[in-house]
């Protein structure tokens, strides 16, 4: 796959890492600052993509300073410990009750088989640990200087209760990773401007969700740079969409839990909800189905392990 690069900023560019093989799933950011900083290294099949991307930007993986990480589910995270094997001087940023699993990663490759199943070595492998002398933690009104710039951390839990947001003040953008939500450029140069709430388990909290998209609001951004995929400049559409689904996804997935039915069936429903959303906007075609597909089966079954343990 030909390396796409794209900047949003005269210092700032996104990376493709091909996540699942497929462009525009995940991305890495690139922030050209005196102090050369990653936002997410997505797994370890992307790494490839981000140091030939480094390379295209006339910079080495050997240049690096910092590496942050959102949140350690292994689509942003499983790569780090392979990349640091070529960021030899770098540090990694990461929320205090993800740090542990980063350093062993035994518990968190164990969960994403049990999701994931036999796609898991595909996926993911290998999975390498970080060693505690690369890490550091990372806690609500942080700081890390680039240089001419300052990033800001926030506690933004919702997707995981191990997530960070970052706001750039140099450039007015908050790095929001999976908290706020999944955007689609492909849809959005179709007319359809669709940002669907990302509800994988086992740590959905819908309540905590609406809470960090509050906080983040507040900071009033001028733009939001999402782990799936890219940027946007109308966060105010972003928060719309996050109010709308939300709704949808639980309401759709209360109604299927009293009836004792699976994740699979409230991925058919909710799939038929978009279709009919999208219609106003375009025709989605197989593949915009089935990349709608990939989140929604995740989604799925967090909405359904949510209401489990809200049941109980």
């Amino acid at each position: 796959m030909t390396q796409s690069i794209r900047a949003f900023d005269k210092c700032r560019h996104i990376v493709d890492g091909f996540d699942l093989g497929m462009a525009e799933r995940t991305g890495s950011y690139v922030l050209d600052e005196e102090e050369l900083t990653l936002i997410e290294t997505g797994p370890a099949i992307s790494i490839p993509h981000i140091i030939e991307g480094l390379n295209k930007l006339g910079k080495s993986p050997e240049d690096v300073k910092h590496i942050i990480v959102t949140h350690i589910h292994l689509d942003h995270a499983g790569g780090t410990g392979l990349l640091l094997e070529k960021c030899h001087k770098a540090m990694v940023y990461v929320h205090e009750k993800g740090a542990r699993h980063l350093i062993d990663p035994s518990r968190l490759i164990k969960g994403a088989k049990m999701v994931y199943g036999d796609k898991f070595d595909a996926l993911f492998h290998p999975v390498l640990p970080v060693s505690k002398n690369n890490v550091t933690i990372v806690r609500e009104g942080d700081t890390l200087s680039l240089g001419a710039c300052n990033l800001r951390f926030y506690d933004t839990p919702g997707h995981a209760s191990h997530h960070i947001g970052i706001y750039d003040e140099k450039t007015d953008t908050f790095f929001s990773g999976d908290t706020i939500g999944v955007r689609y450029p492909s849809l959005e140069r179709k007319g359809l401007s669709l940002i669907l709430p990302s509800t994988s388990p086992n740590q959905f909290d819908p309540d905590k969700m609406r809470q960090s998209a509050e906080k983040i609001k507040s900071l009033t951004p001028a733009r939001i740079a999402m782990g799936h995929y890219g940027t946007t400049d109308n966060p105010d559409h972003v928060f719309k969409q996050l109010d709308y689904w939300l709704e949808v996804f639980l309401d759709t997935g209360k109604m299927h839990f009293e009836n004792g039915e699976s994740d699979k069936v409230l991925k058919k429903s909710l799939l038929k909800e978009i279709k009919n959303y999208a219609e106003k906007y375009t025709e989605l075609t197989p593949e915009d189905i089935q990349l709608i597909g990939l989140d929604l089966s995740i989604s799925s079954m967090g909405i359904m392990d949510y209401l489990k343990r809200k049941h109980r």
